[in-house]
């Protein structure tokens, strides 16, 4: 009954250029920590907070996004009277772009249920972390959520019912992704985005989030590069992000496939062919960001990296 379980949860890129509120895949080198544990305590209103930015998320359990899927969850499975003490170690970044209330959402759900003994499998919980993503946003979307769980390379193709697609993607696909060192709220990148699209705009967009899609199962480097094209975001949410055109360039002219705005921003992203690749589009990117000032941490990732797990 004392037992403690932590699981880790990684960050994401969602929208993936073409594939805005569809798409994401999940990234190593950065995530979240959720422990929880059987308690006796009187009061376990308040989660237990370490980490660079624990001190910028409520610590109220029914207001975090790691307590509001905990609950969820215990809700669904019957055991909403069971006392449980959540710790969870933030490591990621508000308003980065990456994901960083699904990761505590996901960690979360993947540590109590395997508390329980696991008698959900993993696609079951998504629907509890998309709760958390609910509460932090205001919209229950699964394009961090589901890639940060299960892994790889993910589509969501409806809601309603939720259909999920696991993409197979080549080993050889690298991502790096820079973060720069300012705030985007994901409510204000969504202000910015128009309520109405152009047919010319909607057939546009289609054809290139089908053409991502057959270029990743072919591995069709030349279709993915023609096909990382997003005429409904990117071209608002780049206005909120200083130097992104410029970067988006930089990128591409070092050898980048594509080169796009990583979920609602700052964070930018460029998928690369190899790994030597990635490396020098790393350089280049962050070299452009410290040349109009603008401090920046970057990280590569192969594009099919491993979704959260137990630590």
């Amino acid at each position: 009954m004392k037992e403690k379980i932590t699981a880790f949860a990684p960050a994401t890129v969602a929208n993936v250029a073409c594939g805005f509120d569809i798409m994401g895949f999940a990234i190593t080198g950065s995530g979240d920590k959720v422990s929880v544990e059987f308690s006796d305590d009187n009061d376990l209103s308040q989660i237990v907070q370490v980490g660079k930015y624990a001190g910028l998320i409520p610590s109220q359990r029914d207001k975090n996004t790691a307590g509001v899927a905990i609950d969820h969850y215990l809700k669904v499975i019957g055991k909403e009277n069971v006392k449980l003490k959540i710790y969870l170690e933030k490591n990621m970044p508000l308003g980065s772009g990456m994901g960083s209330s699904a990761s505590s959402a996901v960690a979360a759900v993947v540590a109590v249920n395997h508390l329980f003994g696991e008698p959900l499998n993993k696609r079951d919980l998504i629907p509890f972390a998309m709760e958390g993503e609910r509460i932090a946003c205001g919209a229950a979307h699964a394009d961090n959520a589901a890639p940060s769980l299960l892994g790889g390379f993910i589509l969501i193709r409806d809601y309603s019912p939720l259909d999920i697609i696991q993409v197979p993607v080549s080993d050889d696909l690298q991502c790096v992704v820079l973060h720069p060192d300012i705030e985007l709220k994901t409510s204000d990148s969504r202000k910015v985005l128009n309520r109405q699209l152009t047919i010319k705009d909607a057939i546009t967009q289609s054809a290139n989030a089908a053409g991502f899609m057959i270029g990743l199962l072919q591995n069709d480097l030349g279709l993915i590069s023609r096909s990382m094209q997003d005429v409904i975001a990117e071209p608002q949410r780049g206005k909120l992000i200083p130097g992104f055109e410029l970067l988006k360039k930089t990128a591409i002219e070092a050898g980048a496939l594509g080169c796009s705005i990583s979920g609602s921003g700052p964070a930018i992203f460029a998928i690369c062919a190899n790994k030597e690749t990635v490396l020098k589009v790393e350089q280049k990117m962050k070299a452009t960001m410290t040349s109009i000032g603008v401090n920046s941490t970057t990280y590569i990732s192969p594009v099919n990296a491993p979704g959260a797990h137990i630590i």
